[in-house]
């Protein structure tokens, strides 16, 4: 948009172009040279990989339940998105050996599938499904519950929700990232929980991870501009005792809460609209 400096602003609030949109236009700009705002040909291609991905997760909705093992899960989730026409995005990603990670209980994120480790009544489950279709990705994950759990986790899932959808609704133009992460730090910690710090959310779209990295925790202000057209997945990772987390020094993927305590996790894909965002796979 070439609009001279002290000329009245586009948006019409009556000010110069300099003391009121060149900033953020510059941003766009800068975004979209980096593939950071994504071009509507490659919009509709992640909304139709979200639409695939969250089909395989209410698949795996009817699946769950005490007895199976997350072999079964892994294969039913490969099988699936063949059916569907799409391609697993997790398996040989940087040598992940499956179609998609299962995490239970005390597992943050990144479990691998196996067919030693079979669901128990009382388990929580969290599924991560990343899903190519036509050459562009989107990325869900969604917890579950095996049978009868206790009350301390099934208030550990919801409140995990809310604090996803209150960084949701973060998630609007002329927002920063880090209100993202603000609020779903403050939330969480208002119930007594912690928040994963290490990882966070991701661009996506058109690889697997892309700008910008989105922290659960964070300051109001900070970190990039939210603008039109960004693809990124909000997907908090709480536990319910300390924040702290170690990986699997044999497999190399799978973390797991340091002190051994549930945590759960939820994420979205959204895009940024004019007016605040659309979901593309939940």
């Amino acid at each position: 948009m070439s609009i001279q400096r002290n000329a009245p602003c586009w948006c019409g609030s009556g000010k110069k172009y300099k003391q009121c949109h060149l900033d953020y236009d510059r941003v766009v700009e800068t975004y979209k040279r980096k593939g950071i705002v994504k071009t509507p040909e490659q919009i509709e291609g992640i909304r139709r990989a979200g639409i695939v991905n969250t089909k395989i997760l209410d698949r795996v909705a009817q699946f769950i339940k005490a007895g199976i093992s997350t072999e079964e899960i892994n294969t039913l989730v490969h099988n699936y998105t063949i059916e569907l026409g799409g391609t697993p995005a997790p398996l040989n990603y940087q040598g992940f050996p499956k179609s998609t990670c299962t995490s239970i209980n005390d597992v943050v994120c990144h479990g691998i599938p196996c067919e030693e480790e079979v669901l128990e009544e009382g388990d929580i489950i969290n599924v991560d499904v990343t899903t190519i279709v036509d050459g562009y990705y989107a990325d869900a994950s969604r917890m579950f519950t095996v049978g009868t759990v206790s009350k301390e986790n099934e208030d550990l899932i919801r409140v995990t929700k809310e604090c996803l959808e209150l960084g949701l609704a973060e998630a609007k133009p002329g927002n920063h990232i880090g209100d993202i992460g603000a609020v779903i730090e403050e939330h969480a910690k208002k119930h007594g929980y912690t928040v994963v710090a290490e990882i966070g959310g991701h661009g996506v779209g058109v690889e697997f991870h892309e700008e910008p990295f989105v922290p659960h925790v964070g300051k109001r202000g900070t970190g990039p501009l939210i603008v039109p057209g960004m693809t990124f997945t909000i997907e908090p990772m709480i536990n319910m005792g300390r924040a702290d987390v170690c990986q699997d020094e044999e497999d190399g993927w799978t973390i797991f809460t340091e002190d051994g305590m549930p945590s759960a996790q939820w994420e979205y894909t959204i895009l940024i609209t004019e007016d605040g965002n659309e979901i593309l796979t939940h």
